[in-house]
């Protein structure tokens, strides 16, 4: 009989990422066997650019402060000055008015999302998610007791707006978007923009509302692109979640956020339902010393040409060992198809080379791995040979 110490569906959701814990465990027992810097892991997204120097100026002059009252509880949705600055930031970055008010501070993206799942799902709500993606959707989706609907994108990784319009139902609630997309690169299009767009219209209405909720935090960390489009521009009810992690590659800090446009048509109502989660699931908002830090800084970001030399020294190699590989347009992550079918067959021949990637099955879409080249340069350059190697060898 199964242990009653831990709740059935916690212990089921541990089987389910299981294979995640396991490439973690191989990963351990390689590196202790070889030395960690003799084993070229790929398998975590943890953006690794320096931060900006108007982050660390920033940061040494709120350290220079002597105000205690800083520290202490602010309201729930944030500190207002940091909310201003943050709403001129996205006004600009979306070109689409924001402002204070459409704005709650939370801990991380995760934190946003979380809440936002909670203030719009209804028991059995569904939410469409496009694969391949984050695999924590799922988690988010069903603690707010919703359910996941995987809707598989076409060979570029972009939308398919048929098979998306075929899975709307009338329990349909709500969209994830993610582009640039976690673990593939891919960026929409404006037209692909446009189209989501006009789908979600046809059947959104007061009696059945569809929110797009985009996660956003790769927005610009984008590559050839001057600005990465957003179907937020085109359809009203949408939600923005995202946080500096990777603009500011201070992922530790969890600074993030939610934005409810002024398109919204139950705005006051969505925000107020989004405060008092953001209290009530104790995620209480993001840090006050990082508010601070990040209201002086909002608009910053991080130097992205050292992903984009990282990106293109490990997708052209890629390329040219025979790798079957989309090029990533955004965030920091190869997605290459597996020259065998089993995914994670692949990953233990890439282990014999002391090589950890993430099998795509984990992403919902078998037949690929993701390597993440957020990594020291020189992590990429040792794993090239192996890389090479593999692929020869199946």
């Amino acid at each position: 009989m199964a242990s009653s110490a831990v709740a059935q569906k916690v212990v089921a959701d541990l089987q389910t990422a299981s294979f995640i814990r396991e490439m973690f465990e191989k990963g351990r027992r390689l590196k202790a066997e070889f030395g960690a810097e003799n084993v070229q892991d790929f398998s975590l997204g943890n953006p690794n650019a320096t931060p900006p120097d108007a982050f660390f100026e920033a940061l040494a002059a709120v350290a220079e402060e002597r105000c205690p009252a800083r520290h202490r509880y602010m309201p729930n949705v944030g500190f207002d000055e940091t909310r201003t600055a943050l709403a001129r930031f996205m006004s600009s970055e979306y070109r689409l008015e924001f402002d204070a008010a459409s704005l709650i501070l939370t801990t991380g993206a995760a934190g946003g999302m979380n809440v936002v799942m909670r203030a719009i799902l209804n028991p059995g709500d569904e939410v469409l998610v496009l694969a391949p993606f984050f695999p924590e959707y799922r988690f988010y989706i069903e603690q707010a007791n919703g359910r996941m609907v995987l809707v598989q994108t076409d060979e570029h990784f972009l939308p398919d707006l048929a098979t998306i319009e075929a899975a709307i139902t009338e329990r349909t609630r709500a969209i994830i978007v993610n582009s640039p997309n976690n673990p593939s690169g891919a960026v929409y299009p404006d037209d692909v923009c446009r189209g989501l767009a006009d789908v979600l219209a046809r059947h959104d209405g007061p009696q059945h509302p569809i929110y797009l909720v985009t996660d956003d935090p790769y927005r610009r960390v984008i590559y050839d692109l001057d600005w990465c489009p957003t179907p937020v521009r085109h359809y009203p009810r949408s939600i923005v979640v995202s946080s500096y992690s990777k603009d500011l590659s201070i992922a530790g800090e969890r600074m993030g956020y939610v934005g409810v446009p002024q398109t919204v048509p139950e705005r006051e109502l969505l925000l107020g339902a989004l405060t008092m989660l953001n209290r009530t699931l104790g995620f209480v908002n993001a840090p006050a010393l990082m508010q601070r830090v990040v209201g002086r800084c909002a608009d910053a970001l991080c130097d992205v040409s050292f992903y984009k030399q990282n990106r293109d020294l490990m997708c052209n190699a890629l390329r040219e060992y025979g790798y079957d590989l989309q090029m990533p347009r955004g965030a920091l992550y190869a997605f290459p198809k597996t020259p065998i079918p089993d995914d994670a067959a692949f990953c233990d021949v890439l282990m014999r080379q002391r090589i950890l990637a993430v099998p795509g099955r984990g992403f919902g879409r078998p037949g690929h791995i993701r390597l993440a080249f957020c990594v020291d340069r020189e992590t990429i350059r040792r794993a090239l040979p192996g890389l090479k190697a593999a692929i020869a060898e199946v």
